[in-house]
This record gives structure tokens, C-alpha cells and sequence, in this order.
């Protein structure tokens, strides 16, 4: 009987040093590698014999991987991309070590045309990489209100780019907005010198039609943590704005429009006029 006792007792410590161990693989840190022993291509999908939007992401090194493309960012290791501007574009590779220091790398591609559709406001906001906006001081006026659906600048009250600094002060003549492609950074920097720094998106497949089908606004124009120059609503007691919808914007000007809430045809809308520096 003795034996048995302590034959259970001995099974029991058995099964309590077993379920002590752990049952997964401990896997073993890898070697932490520099920036330059990185192996990490990006590379332009050829069509027709010419480098296309579409790039090739590939990261052969034992990192984890964080790739910044411009207008957005991917953490696999292998991906592909869309690119939105013709010309030279800088690609920035993140890489993680095991031991969770990180390591930098900048690769440079090139693409000859936009195989691959992509909006081309991308390329008229940023210029391929970063754009100054301002006031356009030759139009009529270049902020204020007007008609929703009726008017496509300001028609009603309306102000001049000397009448700016009495609602934004610091928003008027010598202010601008610098749209960055790289991260889609929007920056707007007052007459005196400050800095407000937020991003910026657009959706154009946002259309606003009027009803016999004419497109009255062509998308939409969203900001995060900034708004464009004088970007408020003064009936909504001078609240932000920062959805936009987008009537002109080409290369060389943009007009944009905010409808009060609830606003019907010709019900108040209010406008921005701003030209490429």
C-alpha cells in the first residue's frame, strides 16, 4: 500500500513539472542588422516597355518591415503599391531588429507614366512632391457665401484677400498652405510666421450632380487637425471646417465649397478661392 502511495505521489509531480514547462518554440533573436545590410527593392511593374505606377515591394532582411510609399504605408514584406505622380518618387523602408532597435532606408523609383489610374488631383495639389497654395488675389473675391448647388464661388457676402485678417487673423495677404505628398501632410502657415500642421485625403468618387445631371461639385477635400485658410463656418458660430467639396482644382486653381447642415438648393454655402503659387 506504501508503494502505491507513493508511486501516485511521484505521478503527480511528474504531471506538475510537465505542465510547468512551456509548449511553444522559443525562437532565438536574430542578428541585429544596420541600415546598410538591409536587402530591400522597389520596383516599377513594366507595361508596354515603360516603368508604371504599380511598384514591387520586397524586403529580403530579417526585419520587420514599414514601408512609407507617400500617400500611404504598408507593414507586409512583400506588396505592391500604387504611386500617384509621374517622375522621381522617394520610398522610405522602416525596419525593425529583433531587439527592437529600427533602422531607416530610402529607395528611390522612378515612373514614366500613370498606367494605373489614380486621381489626378494627387499630382495638382502636391506638384509630385509639395505645393504652395494661396488667396488667388485677381479673382473677384476669394471667400464667402453663396447659393448650395447655385453659385460655384462667392456671390453673396463676400470678402477680398485684404478682408481676411478681420475673420482669421494671420489668414490673409502672406498666408499659404503647402500640400505635401509625402505622408499627405497639409500645412498651413499664417502671415506672422506660426505653423499649423495636420494631413489632408480626397474622395472623387464623391460627386455632387445637379438634377439634370451636371456635376456641380467634382469630390470631396478632407483635412485632419487643420483647415484650409479662414476654414469656418461663420453661422455655425465660426465652427471648423474640414470637409470640402471640391468645385475647380487643376494646376493652377481650386475652388472649394462647405454647405451649412441641411442646406437644400440655394440654401447657404460657403466658399475658398485659393491659386498655385
Amino acid at each position: 500500500m506504501k508503494q502505491i502511495i507513493t508511486y501516485i505521489g511521484l505521478l503527480i509531480l511528474g504531471l506538475l513539472a510537465y505542465a510547468c514547462e512551456p509548449i511553444e518554440d522559443r525562437m532565438e533573436l536574430g542578428n541585429t542588422i544596420t541600415a546598410d545590410q538591409l536587402d530591400i527593392t522597389a520596383t516599377p511593374v513594366i507595361i508596354n516597355g515603360k516603368k508604371s505606377n504599380k511598384v514591387v515591394l520586397d524586403n529580403k532582411s530579417p526585419v520587420l518591415s514599414s514601408w512609407d510609399f507617400g500617400t500611404g504605408t504598408t507593414q507586409k514584406k512583400t506588396d505592391t503599391v500604387l504611386l500617384v505622380t509621374t517622375g522621381t518618387s522617394e520610398i522610405i523602408f522602416t525596419g525593425l531588429n529583433p531587439e527592437g532597435t529600427k533602422i531607416t532606408k530610402k529607395v528611390e523609383v522612378t515612373v514614366d507614366e500613370l498606367t494605373f489610374p489614380v486621381p489626378l488631383e494627387w499630382g495638382y495639389l502636391t506638384g509630385g512632391t509639395e505645393r504652395n497654395w494661396k488667396w488667388d488675389e485677381t479673382a473677384p473675391a476669394v471667400w464667402g457665401n453663396g447659393g448650395y448647388l447655385g453659385n460655384s464661388a462667392p456671390a453673396w457676402w463676400t470678402l477680398k484677400e485684404a478682408d481676411i485678417n478681420g475673420q482669421a487673423p494671420g489668414e490673409g495677404i502672406g498666408a499659404k498652405m503647402t500640400f505635401s505628398l509625402r505622408g499627405a501632410r497639409l500645412t498651413k502657415v499664417k502671415s506672422t510666421g506660426e505653423k499649423e500642421e495636420g494631413a489632408f485625403s480626397f474622395d472623387m468618387t464623391k460627386v455632387t450632380k445637379l438634377d439634370d445631371g451636371t456635376v456641380w461639385a467634382k469630390g470631396k477635400l478632407t483635412t485632419r487637425g487643420v483647415t484650409v485658410l479662414c476654414g469656418k463656418s461663420p453661422n455655425e458660430g465660426n465652427a471648423p471646417v474640414y470637409e470640402y467639396d471640391i468645385m475647380i482644382l487643376n494646376n493652377e486653381k481650386m475652388i472649394l465649397s462647405y454647405a451649412e447642415p441641411g442646406a437644400a438648393a440655394w440654401g447657404t454655402a460657403w466658399f475658398w478661392v485659393f491659386r498655385a503659387e
